[in-house]
């Protein structure tokens, strides 16, 4: 029922400063700007998914709100949206199994720069019944204009989005039998803990367990984002020559991978860029 991961929000303070950040990491152009209901949105839309910048503009709930949690825990992730073909039978779903969905809502959103319009449907699960983690569902009328390429050694698509859980097995029921995710993976090392991989499309929705690092069991974090790249040296040396601050390339924990970590200029969310195996999926 869940076809994909339609997009991720950050938060931010300032939209511009975030959007010149993004737009210098990704070497990508924004594809999608406005205002309205509270917010200023910025979009970037990669091959596989998109990230949404969200700052508060004026007065209302839905700025109070996102100045309430940018003053409580700062930028950072705030929420992950997956997509589905029937927005109307996720929610029968989602109300079945005590998800406490929102009422479906018509959305309509008109693009500042060229006037177009993009128009879904979407409804949210409530958060005590998702272990603190904000999810929406969407289905959408028709696709995203992408974001244009401004140089080499660009951002191609998302890899993975990581969700740290103090109870991975409630975590596996949640994103597993509940929500109807692949489990691609479920592996426990004693220096790094558990590791769930869970298919959603092309990427995967990484939950991670750290005994002793979570004190609020009843809590789970978006923890951070990973995004691929095919040319991982001139990715690193773009960066470099921008001036942001990242790690040299080092060898993945997946066979075949070259890693490296974005220490700035991300908004304050935790960025691995990955380099995929030749031939193989990332």
């Amino acid at each position: 029922m869940i076809t994909g991961l339609d997009h991720v929000v950050v938060l931010t303070g300032d939209i511009n400063a975030a959007s010149a950040a993004y737009q210098t990491l990704f070497a990508r152009a924004p594809a999608w700007q406005n205002s309205g209901e509270g917010a200023d949105r910025v979009l970037f839309t990669l091959d596989n998914t998109t990230l949404e910048l969200m700052a508060p503009n004026g007065k209302g709930a839905n700025a109070d709100r996102i100045r309430a949690v940018l003053a409580a825990q700062g930028e950072g992730l705030a929420s992950i949206c997956f997509r589905t073909s029937d927005i109307a039978r996720m929610h029968r779903r989602l109300d079945r199994l005590t998800l406490k969905p929102d009422v479906i809502a018509d959305v309509e959103s008109r693009d500042a720069i060229s006037g177009a319009t993009l128009s879904w449907k979407r409804t949210r699960a409530a958060t005590e019944a998702t272990r603190g983690v904000r999810l929406f569902f969407l289905e959408r009328d028709k696709e995203r204009p992408l974001s244009v390429r401004t140089t080499a050694g660009s951002i191609t698509a998302m890899d993975h989005v990581v969700v740290s859980t103090s109870d991975p097995e409630r975590a596996a029921a949640l994103y597993g039998a509940r929500l109807g995710l692949d489990m691609a993976l479920d592996r426990s090392h004693p220096d790094w803990g558990r590791l769930m991989f869970f298919r959603c499309g092309d990427l995967i929705v990484e939950v991670t367990h750290r005994p002793g690092k979570e004190t609020d069991t009843s809590q789970d974090r978006l923890r951070g984002l990973c995004w691929r790249v095919s040319d991982i040296d001139a990715t690193h040396a773009r960066l470099v020559q921008a001036g942001v601050d990242v790690s040299e390339v080092r060898t993945g924990r997946k066979p075949g991978t070259r890693v490296m970590t974005v220490r700035s200029g991300t908004c304050g969310v935790p960025t691995l860029l990955v380099q995929p195996s030749v031939g193989k999926d990332a």
